[in-house]
């Protein structure tokens, strides 16, 4: 028997050797439990330091790991933010520089839009007094034109009153004439008459007998002046008609009018007169020059005694026609000066309108070239923010980044880890 002492109450009992073995078991299988149990927590103890180790040093592993990407990522970041910062700058240099050109043009587009209105402006005004200038002329010729014309008219009447009355005094003369002129012929009379005043008041005539005969006809004398740029003053076609001669006998005046015409065309004077002592008794040729060109052109039929002045007052006319020809040739390239003066300035404002539209389209053109360059560097600068942006954001991925993030999800790492529990173990 085997005694055995209870160690909670400290009392003996005995038991027999299967009881005793049976408690000795128990014992023993607590013991190797409790042994077991005892190694085990060790063995947890020992793994889980393993772990931590290993936790450490892989932890370590990475930091290291992570620093040098740290590092290598701000040496990038910096990089780049330089890079951004210069690239930013040269764009915002750009900006200014592109803004400072389209400030000059806007400057300079304005400084010459400035001088080309002043310009134009001057020479409107300059035109608008040449204009004035001008009218002022032309009224002013008009008024001495209107001055002569009434002058003109004037010794006009005063030359009908005056020749009204040497009408009255030749009619008295006409006997006394007629008896003179015996013993001569009329043209003889004619030209002693003109050459007694050649050599005074017809220094540059040319009065001499027409010996062309070569149209068929000719006149009798042909009367020519000139003036000294040899210019025609006047020109006239005479013919001269006496009772006395055979050929003229019993004929009338009018019967001499249209070959006096034909030779004055065939010889190219101005005017025609007949000289005509025939109708003595017709006081229409008796009362002095008589106008006969409503039957043929410039043509005048006179007696003798107004050989003279009719040679003056056609030479006068003739003078007066030049002086009004010339006044009118001036007035009417004064006109035309005006009207080339004013085309010139429409032509000139129709060519700088021109070029002012083509200057602005080409200033339109270059201003949006220039908003198309902005935007475009806009879009460069915000892409730029963007990236520093993403760059920002990856950053703080970095800086976010763990151990278990890195190792979740991760077959590979999660057997590392088993393999070094089980090396542990």
């Amino acid at each position: 028997m085997n005694e055995i002492i209870c160690p909670n109450c400290k009392k003996a009992f005995k038991v027999d050797e299967a009881g005793y073995a049976d408690i000795l078991k128990q014992v023993r299988d607590e013991q190797f439990q409790d042994d077991i149990n005892n190694r085990l927590a060790i063995a947890e103890k020992e793994k889980q330091s393993a772990i931590i180790i290993a936790e450490e040093k892989l932890k370590s592993t990475y930091q290291k790991e992570l620093a040098e990407k740290q590092t290598e990522i701000d040496v990038l970041k910096e990089k780049s933010k330089v890079e951004l910062i210069e690239e930013a700058s040269k764009k915002e240099d750009r900006i200014r520089e592109l803004q400072s050109i389209i400030d000059k043009a806007e400057v300079k587009k304005e400084l010459e839009l400035a001088k080309a209105v002043n310009g134009v402006e001057k020479e409107r005004d300059q035109l608008l007094n040449d204009l004035k200038n001008k009218d002022t002329e032309r009224k002013l010729l008009e008024k001495s034109l209107n001055e002569q014309f009434k002058n003109k008219l004037e010794h006009k009447n005063e030359a009908i009153k005056l020749k009204e009355e040497e009408i009255e005094r030749l009619k008295d003369y006409k006997q006394k004439l007629s008896t003179k002129m015996i013993g001569e012929t009329l043209e003889q009379h004619c030209e002693t008459e003109f050459n007694k005043l050649r050599a005074t008041a017809f220094q540059d005539a040319y009065f001499e007998k027409d010996n062309d005969a070569s149209g068929g006809t000719k006149g009798d004398y042909i009367f020519k002046e000139n003036d000294s740029n040899k210019n025609e003053v006047i020109s006239i076609m005479f013919e001269m008609k006496n009772e006395n001669d055979e050929t003229a006998t019993k004929k009338k005046n009018e019967d001499f009018f249209a070959k006096l015409d034909k030779d004055r065309r065939d010889k190219g004077c101005e005017y025609a007169v007949l000289v005509s002592l025939l109708e003595a008794d017709n006081e229409l040729y008796n009362s002095g020059i008589v106008d006969v060109s409503h039957r043929y052109e410039k043509m005048y039929v006179i007696r003798p005694q107004f050989f003279i002045p009719i040679i003056t007052l056609l030479r006068n006319a003739g003078m007066k026609s030049l002086q009004y020809k010339a006044e009118l040739n001036i007035i009417r390239n004064q006109n035309i000066d005006i009207t080339n003066f004013e085309e010139k300035l429409n032509k000139f404002r129709e060519g700088f309108n021109k070029n002012y539209l083509n200057a602005a389209n080409q200033f339109d053109t270059a201003m949006n070239e220039i908003d198309k360059s902005i935007d475009h560097l806009t879009k460069i600068k915000e892409a730029l923010r963007l990236t520093s942006h993403h760059l920002r954001l990856a950053n703080n991925k970095a800086d976010d980044l763990t151990i278990k993030k890195l190792t979740h999800g991760n077959p590979t790492m999660k057997a590392k880890f088993e393999g070094l529990s089980d090396e542990v173990l």
